[in-house]
């Protein structure tokens, strides 16, 4: 499988490009005139700067306005095209993107439009060059790929051939089962781009909102099945317009952009077996079994405080670790681990965000799979040295240079807790009737947040929930939950824009630490809360007017409303069923806990109770200059 991208999707000069495409594992650019046009050095210093960073140029582009022109137009467009031909010689690439006509005076007319590829394929066979034909779709006379086809097959010259863009059949609704007819020989390259359900122009969304495949809501694999089923087996491309991609690290869009081509292709070569295209064989996605554990790493004061939070949460501390200083608390299948060991990763991770989740453990399968999808995907793995009696627990990096670990049951890590740690005694605990987590919450950069939702999407079995937008006194936050099918593993990115807002403080203060709040879940909300307030623990407290408004706006019975008021319990319904939340007060840096319980088929996060638990928190934030509770 040849991979290539076009430079006009990353940001930076063209050297900055060239070298961030090459890191990525790219074969191959779309070389985007304007990226040359304003680097310094000639068309041959271009075409060997670029096969020193061990790529191709796969495709030269684009070339605007050129068929079904009058004269003295057409005999221009052809002087044009003559240049064209130059320059691509000097670089050293024999394809040309021509795409369909916009220009006020073209005529438009099929035959007269295959006509002038003709003549145009005669001119760039005589340089052994070739011409890619792409329906644009706000082209004047031909806007989609159908008809694009026509123009070629009329044509009917071995130099002259169809380009295939996904955005341009997608964005305009064509079903992508047309092109299974077109044979795959005259198809000469591929270009895909994914984008937002938007409802605006098609320019101007071409030009902003295109995204990786994967990261919008276009049926992308549809279309690119349909592409292998035509036996095409040339580059697949990427060419994305979008201002924040314009805007953010070329490395990293540009890792988003290969992961998200070898993501799609394994989903299409599942899909379409018999594809022309060689594919990598990779593992399948993986299905998270559920989360084996949350690890914070703490100083010693921090630890002291966080389980005395822990208590009054019903968690009792079940073993120590058998060398360092790791303790894990439990409570049901939640396990919370205490990391203050003044050596490893945790202690680094401490340094420099302080008290924070460092590390979340997920149990799968097969952790051996999972680390070799991850890195197929182009996740960095994580090693640090075992001590004895360790298991070499494998990993890789995640949010926020977290980690994420993988215990299977395939091996001996399921018996981590038993071989690495010392069973403590039972302090008499009983617990709150917490029973799993229920989900994670990591808080990113808003910019970030097309990376993260990749990154799980693609090397888990998961899919995602429609954006929400959740507004905060400071500002606008986007939520984005991913989850697995049985829920099993539920994880919500949320993006600020700003750090005004209260997750925004949070990003800013732990200094891009990832973990916001992790959710714990219970079958019974009200006993739960009965247990926590026994125990000694103090919810975040919610306002008289939420539960006024509650009853007012659900029609809830008073009885009812009079219960959650008393223990501060958030709640939410929905046709499917019913949602419960009591928080936590706010710790370090502005983590917190959630407790939730789900009634019915609720699949939501309780995103109406949002704004009132952030204006709670914000009541109780640490200001500037005041110790850390």
């Amino acid at each position: 499988m040849k991979t290539a991208i076009a430079t006009v999707c990353i940001a930076g000069d063209l050297r900055e490009k060239l070298a961030a495409i090459a890191a990525a594992g790219f074969d191959g650019i779309e070389i985007f005139e304007q990226d040359f046009i304003t680097f310094d050095a000639s068309p041959r210093e271009v075409g060997a700067m670029v096969r020193d960073h061990g790529l191709e140029i796969s495709l030269f582009q684009p070339f605007r306005d050129f068929e079904g022109l009058p004269e003295p137009e057409r005999a221009r467009a052809f002087d044009r095209m003559e240049r064209k031909f130059d320059l691509m010689q000097e670089l050293g690439t024999d394809l040309v993107l021509v795409c369909s006509s916009v220009h006020p005076k073209a005529l438009g007319g099929i035959d007269r439009m295959a006509e002038d590829f003709a003549e145009l394929g005669d001119r760039a066979a005589a340089r052994a060059l070739r011409v890619g034909y792409e329906a644009l779709a706000w082209g004047s006379h031909v806007n989609d790929h159908r008809d694009a086809w026509e123009v070629v097959r009329r044509a009917d010259h071995p130099n002259i051939g169809l380009i295939l863009d996904s955005f341009h059949t997608l964005g305009r609704g064509i079903d992508p089962d047309s092109i299974r007819a077109i044979p795959g020989d005259r198809v000469f390259f591929v270009q895909l781009a994914d984008a937002p359900m938007i409802e605006m122009d098609l320019l101007y969304w071409s030009r902003h909102f295109r995204n990786m495949p994967g990261e919008g809501d276009l049926d992308v694999t549809g279309f690119m099945r349909a592409v292998a089923a035509t036996g095409y087996d040339g580059p697949i491309s990427l060419e994305v317009f979008n201002d924040q991609f314009r805007g953010g690290s070329p490395r990293a869009i540009a890792l988003d952009g290969h992961r998200s081509l070898v993501y799609l292709m394994d989903q299409v070569k599942r899909a379409e077996p018999d594809i022309a295209i060689a594919v990598p064989e990779i593992p399948p996605r993986i299905r998270a079994e559920g989360v084996s554990f949350v690890e914070f790493a703490a100083s010693e004061a921090e630890a002291e405080d966080l389980g005395r939070l822990l208590t009054a949460l019903g968690f009792q501390k079940a073993g120590q670790h058998i060398s360092k200083q790791v303790a894990v608390w439990r409570q049901g299948d939640i396990r919370i681990v205490l990391n203050t060991d003044p050596e490893g990763f945790a202690h680094t991770s401490h340094i420099a965000h302080g008290l924070n989740v460092c590390d979340i453990g997920l149990t799968v399968d097969s952790a051996t799979a999972t680390v070799a999808r991850a890195e197929a995907l182009g996740a960095t793995p994580f090693h640090q040295p075992v001590g004895p009696g360790e298991l070499d627990i494998p990993a890789i990096r995640g949010v926020g240079s977290g980690l994420l670990h993988f215990i299977d049951r395939q091996s001996d890590l399921a018996q981590v807790w038993e071989i690495e740690f010392e069973p403590v005694g039972d302090d008499g605990a009983r617990g709150a009737g917490l029973t799993r987590i229920d989900h994670i919450a990591q808080t990113m950069n808003y910019e970030e947040m097309l990376t993260w939702s990749l990154f799980y999407l693609s090397l888990f079995d998961t899919h995602k929930l429609a954006t929400v937008d959740v507004v905060d006194p400071g500002g606008l936050v986007r939520s984005q939950a991913i989850e697995s099918p049985d829920g099993a593993l539920r994880v919500t990115l949320n993006g600020a824009d700003t750090h005004r807002t209260f997750a925004g403080r949070f990003i800013a203060d732990s200094f891009g630490s990832s973990v916001q709040h992790v959710a714990l879940a219970t079958d019974d909300i009200f006993a739960t809360a009965e247990a926590l307030a026994a125990g000694g623990f103090q919810a975040l407290p919610m306002p008289e007017n939420y539960y006024d408004d509650l009853a007012a706006r659900l029609g809830l019975d008073d009885a009812f409303v009079d219960r959650l008021r008393a223990h501060n319990i958030l709640y939410d319904e929905d046709a499917e069923g019913a949602f419960f939340q009591i928080y936590s007060r706010s710790f370090g840096d502005g983590i917190f806990f959630e407790i939730v319980q789900r009634k019915g088929g609720y699949a939501g996060y309780g995103a109406p109770n949002a704004p009132f638990r952030i204006a709670a928190q914000r009541r109780f934030m640490r200001q500037p200059g005041m110790p850390r509770q």
